[in-house]
């Protein structure tokens, strides 16, 4: 009677090669673990700094008082109302703007579309802080925008532009713009363009295989680019500051306040929390929503 073949799940071979895996995660974990450890000092630990610095009350023990201010003022509730209000908008001009750009690039050859990238890119190789201040002195009343609108007979008065939510917007829009171009134009890019041909081949006109084919195919890029928008428009500063005139507060904003005028941190780093929280909270969701729609068909 033959014997059975000695597999490697027994005998001393299974005992070697358990290990052999044991010692190669260990060289793995040592050789990660710098890594590891910068992750936990300059990420884990301001966090929770932040989170046990939010419990601290004004008499400086343990409290849920800053918690309860957020739930109790109206002036919060407004303030996180504008933050979304404002990133909202902020995303959805982008996308209006955004996605005939990047199609447009697409379509073009590559060295023509490379060229035309470069004024996609260009806003990056300014400082916000400049850009910002440049919209300032476009969209005064003695800005250039109203300085010709008047000489072209669009208006007859100045018009406000800035100090505004109107200024907040056409300054956000202007610096989230190329955010949600890039992964847009990347996944426009990598849609092979037999799709469309196959669709013509059946007998779908250019509008029909542009929307049953191409859009479908290109909304996991405009969901990640219009996620990426979003999330830094939740925390953006120096924009709404600058442009807003004080009358449109977001919470980044607040934020400051608390701490430069009323010096009170654990209401700021409150608020901070609260941020990061609804934040993770989008992460999340949006997660969820991308992994349906690629089983509905959007992903390629």
């Amino acid at each position: 009677m033959a014997r059975p073949a000695t597999t490697l799940d027994d005998g001393p071979n299974a005992a070697l090669l358990r290990r052999d895996a044991l010692r190669e995660r260990r060289a793995l974990l040592g050789l990660a673990s710098p890594a590891v450890i910068l992750l936990m000092v300059v990420m884990v630990l301001p966090v929770g700094w932040l989170f046990y610095l939010s419990f601290i009350g004004e008499g400086g023990g343990f409290s849920l008082e800053n918690y309860a201010r957020m739930l109790e003022s109206k002036a919060y509730g407004r303030i996180f109302v504008t933050t979304f209000q404002v990133s909202f908008l902020t995303t959805g001009i982008c996308i209006l703007l955004g996605y005939p750009l990047a199609y447009f690039l697409s379509q073009l050859p590559p060295r023509a579309a490379t060229l035309c990238m470069l004024t996609v890119l260009l806003p990056f190789w300014t400082s916000l802080l400049v850009r910002t201040y440049a919209w300032l002195a476009l969209l005064q009343r003695q800005g250039l925008v109203n300085t010709w609108a008047i000489e072209l007979g669009l208006w007859d008065t100045p018009v406000a532009l800035v100090h505004n939510l109107n200024g907040t917007l056409i300054g956000m829009v202007h610096i989230m713009l190329p955010f949600l171009v890039l992964p847009l134009y990347a996944a426009m890019k990598a849609i092979s363009g037999d799709y469309t041909r196959a669709a013509a081949n059946l007998g779908a006109g250019p509008t029909q295989a542009f929307w049953h084919v191409f859009f479908p195919l290109s909304l996991p890029g405009l969901f990640a680019g219009a996620l990426i928008v979003f999330v830094l428009c939740l925390g953006f500063f120096v924009t709404p500051a600058v442009l807003g005139g004080g009358k449109v507060i977001m919470v980044s904003m607040q934020i400051t306040n608390n701490i430069e005028l009323f010096f009170n941190w654990g209401a700021a780093s409150a608020l901070g929390v609260v941020l990061l929280a609804i934040t993770l909270l989008i992460l999340f969701a949006a997660s969820r929503l991308l992994r349906l729609d690629a089983v509905l068909g959007g992903g390629h």
